[in-house]
């Protein structure tokens, strides 16, 4: 698998694709809404990506950006596997990935400078900040617009875009140092390990899934995939926060047909355990379908994506 994200024209996001998936998708685009690729690290870095344009009947236009506007560069190619070769090689971060490519300088001037924020302000939305980047579910456009708009009114203390995203980028790159350093699979993937075997036996299962109970309750029968559910589960994000914290992770869990039976409820919690337990996860739950399932013992450590 690549180390990458990538983000299609009509809204696809395709999370450590093989090669072959990659050369897959070069060969895809050229047709309307579907034109263009953007490849991120996995974890994403500001101001580095890898991109590609094609139009039907036209060559490839291939860019890459190294950190900073001025360091945009693009080539063009004609054919797929060249494509597909190139972007393969910028993903593993490959020695020699330029050979044989004739990059250009696109001449993008420096980034303007970005005023301060004030101190008592800045610390504010870098609290709220760095507690978003420890649930570890969010990317960078959702946590600049949390730092613009969250912490703040704008009427009390204006925050532009260019700050926000200033802050977070700063403090993104501080969080990718770190996780950079953690070995072995951490509890938040045994977490998503087991929601996705659920998933795939037939509960319905989501993480950091909106903000609250009575939200996630409401919402999840709209969820994709829901009118063939037999149940469903979820955490929502006061219940990450509350895990990332060092309490435990609370699950929701029910049926679609709002049974009341506790059979056919307990049921649903029942496979949820197993899977959980499934995974080398502590649990906590009596059988009371009346009662949250409870992860105990958390070491919650989990890798940001982008």
């Amino acid at each position: 698998m690549l180390d990458i994200t990538v983000q299609t024209e009509n809204g696809e996001k395709h999370v450590r694709p093989s090669e072959e998936d990659l050369t897959g998708l070069v060969r895809r685009i050229g047709a309307e809404g579907d034109r263009f690729l953007v490849l991120q690290r996995t974890p994403d870095l500001p101001d580095v990506f890898a991109q590609v344009w094609h139009a039907d009947g036209e060559h490839f236009q291939l860019e890459h950006r190294a950190g900073a506007p001025e360091r945009h560069f693009e080539a063009r190619l004609d054919t797929t596997e060249r494509v597909a070769e190139v972007l393969a090689a910028w993903a593993r971060g490959a020695a020699g990935r330029d050979a044989g490519v004739s990059w250009t300088n696109m001449g993008f001037p420096p980034a303007p400078a970005v005023p301060e924020l004030p101190a008592v302000i800045r610390r504010e939305i870098e609290g709220r900040v760095r507690s978003m980047l420890l649930c570890g579910y969010d990317d960078r456009a959702r946590l600049t617009r949390a730092a613009q708009e969250d912490v703040f009114s704008p009427d009390e203390h204006p925050v532009s875009r260019e700050q926000a995203a200033a802050l977070v980028d700063r403090l993104w790159r501080e969080r990718v140092e770190e996780t950079a350093g953690w070995e072995g699979t951490t509890d938040p993937e045994r977490i998503t390990a087991a929601f996705a075997a659920l998933d795939a036996s037939g509960i319905l299962a989501r993480e950091h899934f909106t903000c609250c109970r009575t939200c996630g309750t409401t919402e999840i029968g709209a969820e994709d995939g829901a009118d063939r559910a037999r149940g469903f589960v979820f955490f929502h994000t006061q219940c990450t926060e509350s895990a990332a914290a060092g309490g435990p992770l609370h699950l929701l869990y029910g049926r679609f047909d709002d049974s009341a039976e506790t059979a056919t409820a307990a049921a649903v919690g029942e496979e949820v355990a197993a899977a959980l337990r499934g995974q080398g996860l502590s649990v906590r739950w009596d059988g009371d379908p009346g009662q949250a399932i409870l992860v105990t013992g958390l070491d919650w450590r989990r890798r940001l994506i982008g």
